[in-house]
């Protein structure tokens, strides 16, 4: 029956056995948890229905209003507020996972690159901004427009020091939305990452100070705090970096145990977040830091589909924990216990935070212009002062003050909520027709050319060439440092052998423009209606790229080979049926023709699944779609020579096949990949005069106006490399 918790089951009490009994005391907790995370799912659902309400209002706010009216029902339900965010759950199960993945997917050359800036924001900025904030509120608290209050300086610097610190989660779920530059973004979301070791410090100091009382404290105490920042700060990064220097080393043995790997990413990971707790370090610096060291390592040594495990689950509880945070942080307001309505602290609050953001912001850019590279315009001051939006963080550490010693602890929760909510909502739902407005520059994503990397990657050794001559220790210097200190050593310990062989970048750029080729294949054939293309003997439809390679003579003897040597009766060429087309019966031959070769490539085997938990199983069909991957290329490797004949030389083409063929048979013997002999050189130069086609011609080929430009670079290169005759 239903029992309430007072009374527990006594064997006396029941003398029937109850067939359903009502546990809810039992499973009260998890299922409560569980609840409220598939309310805040849902309601995600909910709000991505209508897309006019998204791109106006950002998710935060949305979540924060759907929070308070949550709470409004809760309220009405049992007059007590029984959820709130605490300050526990907070920084030990809702933070973590969303610092990692902002460590995990982390820019490294962005980051390192603004290092400097990011600092000097984070570190200056910050302190600027609380100990203006609290000043300046004691100023006016002095002249006593605020009314009464139990409250002396150093509380003032205690709430100054809370609320100066810019939030991540507030700006990931503000910024993400809005795609402005790279660099105005990883400044603010830099600086709000790396404050958080000034905010644990000054929080920890003035708290202590306010225990101690003004009387105590010393020159000596000040002293302690500005060492307990450099403690804090570098504590924590090392932290994060020794941990992650754990994780890629054991990552680089997990090649027998795929399916748990993921696990030592997220577990490690978590234990350096803990490990700085403990320590009372930077949490924060030491599990950004974490992600931002190991991900090089772990992304090589794990396998593709760990990699994609790890990438999607960081995602899933990243998004989930903010989520639940604004949620939360709606549902925390609803309790009129905490409330203490004080309108000109209040305000003035808000309007100090806001000034001395601009103020300082504008201060630090100015000294900061004479050193940057890339300026920092007026338009990226406004959005910077604009992005120092306040969030969960504050409210939790607001929440920890203990009342006995702060004595006006609810009048400083009140404010910091709406101040929370001031920065998330109002900020938030203009920053971006500001961001229209000013026509800041928006982020581009697209992947550099072969080209621009090319060029990258050769500025890259001519600055540092230049700050190694000229004896000045620069960025370019220091990552040219640091890169050949990776390859020589770090990499070597926490790389798998197999990873760091397949790092070489030439064959990465092979291999990446292979899947490009492959994907706009794949991607004309839809539009074609069939693969056919592909294998087809007529040369205006040849696939255009062959680096030449000669094959072993085996694959030969396939059926459409057979059938394209020795053509029958029987009409089985694609290209003339779909040419002739007459009857209905010549119609359906092509549909079923195309209907065959898509989708039986050979026959189903009937076989059962093994279930194990420790590997995935491969699915039949994506072997099936490997091998045909894998045939089609080879296919296409075959037939470069080809190709680059307009449509007009047949006969040319008759030759030069005849020619490949006893190549082929004199060169059987070697495997595909390899390097072509001699013979197959030369062979190329006394070609090269049938290489050069017309543009007409080349305009007319699809594939010269589709393919990745990847490609038709290589062949040129190829030519310039083995002919000596400047055209081409």
């Amino acid at each position: 029956g239903l029992r309430s918790s007072e009374s527990p089951i006594n064997s006396s009490e029941l003398h029937t056995f109850p067939i359903v009994s009502f546990k809810w005391h039992h499973v009260k907790d998890p299922y409560v948890i569980t609840l409220w995370i598939l309310v805040a799912s849902l309601a995600k659902i909910v709000f991505h229905l209508s897309h006019k309400v998204t791109r106006v209002v950002p998710e935060s706010a949305l979540l924060i209003v759907l929070g308070l009216f949550l709470g409004g029902i809760v309220w009405a339900a049992d007059h007590i507020a029984s959820f709130a965010l605490t300050p526990t759950v907070f920084f030990f199960y809702l933070l973590p996972p969303i610092v990692l993945d902002a460590g995990y997917f982390m820019p490294n050359r962005l980051f390192f690159g603004n290092l400097g800036s990011i600092l000097l924001y984070a570190v200056v900025g910050t302190v600027w901004n609380a100990a203006t904030t609290g000043l300046s509120l004691f100023g006016v608290y002095q002249t006593g427009i605020m009314g009464k209050l139990d409250i002396g300086l150093l509380d003032f610097l205690l709430f100054g020091s809370l609320i100066a610190a810019v939030d991540p989660v507030a700006v990931l779920a503000v910024f993400e939305e809005v795609h402005v530059n790279e660099v105005l973004f990883i400044i603010v979301f830099g600086e709000s990452l790396l404050n958080d070791a000034v905010t644990v410090v000054l929080y920890n100091v003035f708290e202590s100070f306010v225990k101690m009382g003004a009387e105590n404290v010393t020159g000596i105490e000040c002293v302690k705090g500005i060492v307990s920042f450099f403690v804090v700060s570098l504590g924590g990064t090392l932290v994060g970096v020794f941990f992650a220097f754990l994780l890629s080393l054991v990552s680089r043995f997990t090649k027998h145990v795929r399916i748990i790997e993921p696990g030592f990413v997220f577990i490690i990971s978590y234990l350096s977040y803990l490990t700085a707790e403990m320590l009372s370090l930077s949490a924060i610096l030491a599990i950004t830091f974490c992600g931002i060291c190991c991900q090089k390592y772990v992304k090589a040594n794990i396998s593709e589909q760990s990699s994609t495990t790890v990438r999607y689950t960081m995602k899933m509880m990243a998004s989930g924990a903010e989520t639940i945070i604004f949620m939360f942080l709606g549902i925390s307001a609803v309790n009129p216990d905490i409330w203490t309505w004080n309108t000109a602290f209040i305000l003035l609050t808000l309007v100090f935070i806001s000034v001395y953001r601009v103020i300082g912001v504008v201060l630090q850019t100015w000294i900061l212009n004479h050193y940057r590279m890339v300026q920092l315009e007026i338009i990226d001051q406004v959005v910077m002062s604009y992005g120092g939006l306040r969030g969960a963080v504050a409210f939790a550490l607001v929440v920890l003050l203990e009342e006995k010693n702060v004595r006006e602890k609810n009048l400083f929760v009140s404010t910091t909520i709406i101040v929370v909510f001031f920065t998330v909502i109002f900020q938030g739902l203009t920053i971006k027709p500001l961001v229209q407005w000013l026509k800041v520059k928006k982020s581009e994503h697209r992947e550099p050319k072969l080209n621009e990397k090319l060029h990258g990657r050769a500025f890259d050794h001519i600055l540092s060439a230049i700050e190694d001559i000229s004896g000045q220790i620069g960025h370019n210097y220091l990552r040219d440092k640091w890169s050949n200190f990776d390859r020589k050593f770090l990499s070597k310990i926490l790389m798998r052998r197999s990873a760091q062989k397949s790092r070489d970048q030439i064959l990465n750029v092979f291999h990446e423009l292979n899947l490009k080729d492959a994907i706009s294949y794949v991607a004309e054939g839809e539009r074609r209606g069939s693969l056919a293309f592909i294998r087809s003997p007529s040369t205006d439809n040849m696939v255009n790229v062959d680096f030449n390679t000669p094959r072993p003579s085996t694959v030969e003897s396939s059926v459409s080979y057979l059938l394209r040597e020795k053509a029958g009766p029987v009409c089985l060429d694609m290209q003339a049926l779909e040419q002739r087309r007459k009857s209905i019966r010549d119609t359906e031959d092509t549909l079923a023709h195309h209907t065959l070769q898509q989708y039986l490539y050979k026959p189903r085997q009937e076989h059962k699944h093994l279930y194990s938990r420790h590997e995935i199983m491969n699915n039949e069909d994506e072997k099936q779609d490997k091998e045909i991957f894998h045939r089609t290329m080879r296919k296409r490797l075959e037939s470069f020579k080809s190709t680059k004949l307009g449509i007009n030389h047949s006969k040319k083409l008759n030759k030069i096949h005849k020619r490949d063929r006893g190549q082929k048979r004199r060169n059987s013997a070697i495997p595909n990949g390899k390097i072509p002999s001699e013979n197959s050189v030369q062979d190329f130069t006394l070609k090269e005069k049938d290489l050069e086609f017309s543009e007409s011609e080349e305009n007319n080929d699809y594939e010269t106006l589709h393919l990745g430009k990847g490609v038709d670079f290589l062949a040129n290169v190829t030519k310039q490399n083995f002919s000596d005759t400047p055209n081409g």
